[in-house]
This record gives C-alpha cells, sequence and structure tokens, in this order.
C-alpha cells in the first residue's frame, strides 16, 4: 500500500472499484451527540462529515455506536445512504469511557450479528475511528475476511508525553490495545505527517500501510462575516466594544482552559475590555470537578470578565467565532485540532499551543499564533499585544481564511476513499498469497 506524504494527495488508482458499504466503528461516542461535552468533539464532527460526503460519491456507510439511553431506536438514518446502528452493550447510561473496555465483547457481538442478518459479503471494508472501536474491527476483519483502516485520534503514548497537571496518564492496557490494532490494520489514517511519524516511531506501524489525510472544515458553514460582527456579539449578549478572547471545546485538562484563565488574570490590570468566552461542557477527568473552572476564575478574581456558555449547535458556533477576536487553543496534544481550523475559516486568529496536530492547523505567523509553552505569562505575553492591535489581527484575520481554505471535507473524503482502495488491494494481494 503506497504511503500518501502530501497533505491532500494521494496514489490515484482509478482502475480499482471502492466499496461499495463500509461498517464504520465509533464505539464510545455517537455521531449524533453533541459536539462539546462528555465524550463528543472532533471525532464526532470528522465521522459525521466523512460519511455524508463518502454516501454522495456512492459508498453507504453504516456507523456502529453503543446504544446510551433505552428509547434510541436500533437504526437511524442520519442521511441518505448513512445509517447509525446502536448496539446494546452494557447499561444505557453512567458508564465512562474507562470502563467500555469490559463492554467489547458485547459491542463485537451486536456488530457480529448485524453482519450476520445480512447477505454473506454485505460490507467491504471496515473504518474504526479511537482503539475501543479498533478492537472490535479487529475482530470483524478476521471475521468477515475484509480490510480494517483505523484512525487513531489520539494516541496513549502521545498523551502520556504530555500530560497536563492533574490529568491521568493512560492506561498501559490502552498501550497495548492500539498495539494491536496498529499491528492488525491494513490501512492507518494519520490526520497530520507529525501522527503518522508517531505512528511509525512510537507503534512500529509499517511504513507502507500509514496515510495522511487531514480533517476539514465546512467552508458552506464557517465563513467570515466581518459585518455581522456586532449582530453575532449581540446574540450571545456580549460587550460592543470588548476585546473577547475564546475557548471552544470540552472542558478537561488535556485542554488546558486553565491556561487561558490564568493568562487572562495577568492581562486584566492593563486591558480593562478584556473578556473572556469558554463554551463547553465538562469532559473525561474533567467530570471529577465539573465546576472547577469556575470555581478558578473566581480565585483568580476575573469571575466578571468570563463568560460560560454551553456547547452550541454548529451554525451557532460559526456565529461565536465570529463575534470573538481571538479564538485560544492551549491543549497539551491535539491529532489536529478542529476549533483551530473552523475559527480561522471565520476569519478569527487562533492563539494555540505548538503541539501535534496544531502545528499544521495554525499557520504561526499568518494564520495566528503558536505558543511553545504552557506558562500563563507566556500566553498573556502573545494575547495582550494581539487583542490590543486592530491592525495586526486583521491581517492575520486575511491570513486565517486563506490557510482554512487548504482544508475541506471533500479533500478528506477523496484521500479516505484512496486509502479504502489501498487497503482493499493490500487486502486482495494478502488473501491471493
Amino acid at each position: 500500500m503506497a504511503r500518501v506524504d502530501s497533505l491532500h494527495g494521494h496514489t490515484p488508482h482509478s482502475r480499482r472499484t471502492l466499496p461499495r458499504r463500509v461498517a464504520t466503528l465509533s464505539v464510545h461516542t455517537s455521531p449524533l451527540d453533541q459536539p462539546g461535552t462528555g465524550d463528543a468533539g472532533g471525532m464526532n464532527v470528522y465521522i459525521v462529515e466523512v460519511a455524508e460526503r463518502l454516501a454522495r460519491a456512492g459508498v453507504e456507510v453504516e456507523i456502529f455506536t453503543r446504544a446510551t439511553n433505552s428509547e434510541l431506536p436500533p437504526t437511524v438514518e442520519m442521511a441518505p445512504g448513512v445509517l447509525v446502528r446502536h448496539i446494546i452493550a452494557g447499561p444505557f447510561e453512567g458508564l465512562a469511557k474507562e470502563d467500555l473496555p469490559a463492554q467489547l465483547c458485547a459491542f463485537t457481538g451486536g456488530v457480529l450479528r448485524a453482519e450476520a442478518a445480512r447477505p454473506s459479503g454485505w460490507y467491504d471494508l471496515v473504518h474504526s475511528h479511537y482503539w475501543l472501536s479498533g478492537q472490535v474491527g479487529w475482530l470483524a476483519k478476521d471475521r468477515w475476511g475484509v480490510p480494517l483502516v483505523h484512525t487513531a485520534h489520539t494516541l496513549a503514548k502521545v498523551k502520556n508525553q504530555l500530560l497536563a497537571d492533574g490529568d491521568k496518564p493512560e492506561p498501559i492496557a490502552r498501550v497495548i490495545g492500539e498495539e494491536q490494532v496498529v499491528a492488525a490494520a491494513d490501512g492507518l489514517v494519520a490526520n497530520t505527517p507529525s501522527e503518522a511519524a508517531d505512528l511509525i516511531d512510537l507503534y512500529a506501524a509499517h511504513p507502507g500501510k500509514v496515510c495522511v489525510v487531514p480533517p476539514g472544515v465546512d467552508l458552506d458553514r464557517f465563513v467570515p462575516r466581518p459585518h455581522r460582527k456586532l449582530a453575532a456579539r449581540e446574540r450571545f449578549g456580549l460587550p460592543a466594544d470588548a476585546r473577547i478572547v475564546a475557548f471552544a471545546g470540552r472542558i478537561q485538562p488535556l485542554k488546558a482552559p486553565d491556561v487561558l484563565l490564568r493568562a487572562a488574570a495577568e492581562l486584566r490590570a492593563s486591558d480593562p475590555k478584556l473578556l473572556v468566552v469558554i463554551c463547553g461542557g465538562p469532559s473525561g477527568s474533567g467530570l471529577d470537578r465539573p465546576t472547577a473552572l469556575m470555581e478558578l476564575a473566581a480565585d483568580l478574581g476575573i469571575a466578571d470578565i468570563v463568560r460560560f456558555l454551553p456547547p452550541q449547535s454548529r451554525d451557532a458556533l460559526a456565529e461565536l467565532f465570529r463575534a470573538v477576536d481571538v479564538v485560544a487553543v492551549p491543549s497539551f496534544n491535539e491529532s489536529f485540532g478542529l476549533v483551530a481550523i473552523e475559527a480561522q475559516a471565520c476569519g478569527t486568529p487562533v492563539v494555540a499551543a505548538a503541539v501535534g496536530g496544531l502545528v499544521t492547523a495554525v499557520r504561526d505567523g499568518v494564520s495566528g499564533v503558536l505558543v511553545d509553552t504552557h506558562k500563563p505569562a507566556d500566553w498573556a505575553a502573545v494575547l495582550g499585544p494581539l487583542l490590543a492591535e486592530p491592525a495586526r489581527r486583521a491581517a492575520l484575520s486575511l491570513g486565517a481564511v486563506q490557510h482554512a481554505r487548504e482544508f475541506s471535507w471533500a479533500h478528506t473524503a477523496s484521500g479516505l476513499l484512496a486509502a479504502y482502495r489501498d487497503a482493499l488491494e493490500f487486502n486482495r494481494t494478502v488473501v491471493a498469497a
């Protein structure tokens, strides 16, 4: 299988057929869930956007996810050609992601039963997302005799190298599980060249199995509308004359929203118009103390200049990005950073940590600024001048829009189709041998 080294390029195989039907596995989070809280985030957006575009290209997609509500129907048509299957595996509610490995046998049984009820050879390929799904995909691949393509989204070994203060390291069971999936997969889709290198260097992935296919952005929804900035601020109850920096995402130590609050505390004395918006809900280890960020704002004496918003719909999120002056992404690790690309597509500069996929998602000095540390003083030193210089923000805004146009879900779907073709060919070669 040929490796893809360019961001959007792929090896052309026009003579190879596309899969007719793909079984997409997303064990721990449903594409129907609202991103920004619980375990729903960028991966949810990725699966939804890609599935819809694959269906438009003539590939039917069936997404298997764990049922988390007894009232959910067994199947839901998410879009024409895209079906979501709810698999009963463990209790419907109150089960943390860390407890899901114990339910993988039940989930796998549900997936295999769904295939057994169909004509032989119903699925041509399995695409698993996150390591839990990869474990299920590994078994489905062997049972059905079809190739497995896997997208990790995050990697335990990388996360454990860059832990936030107070965050929990990923368990050895996950590390071993990821190693098994990497070895079993016929194709590994990395979001960035950095992630591809991590798969090869940290997980001994065969370079020929790894391809780089960046996530995209909905360029019809996330668009700049500078003439609507005041209206957008009015929608969210934000002051017209404030200098606003926003954080959008799940509230957990990994995403490091506390770094933004601590930086804001250092800036407050020098910028009386400063306002911070935190948009999202608690997730992961953040669930241990869901009000911790509000308490931190109070302890820092900045509760009056911090606004907390719940997770927003996709359209509302785009409007929020257009309402603010800067979006901050201080994460300790991101496989890509969809929020960064979406904000830039709206013409809003991004200040992001120089880690993982954010180095690809943000073009330093052109569409935003990358910060090498997580020290609040360093973040304040970047955010303060940027908020105070409208001309510089305007220049970065233009660069942000242009940079974001290099990414689209159409490009992502095209890259995945190439990866699917390669995996099918690789699988045929192995079977023939």
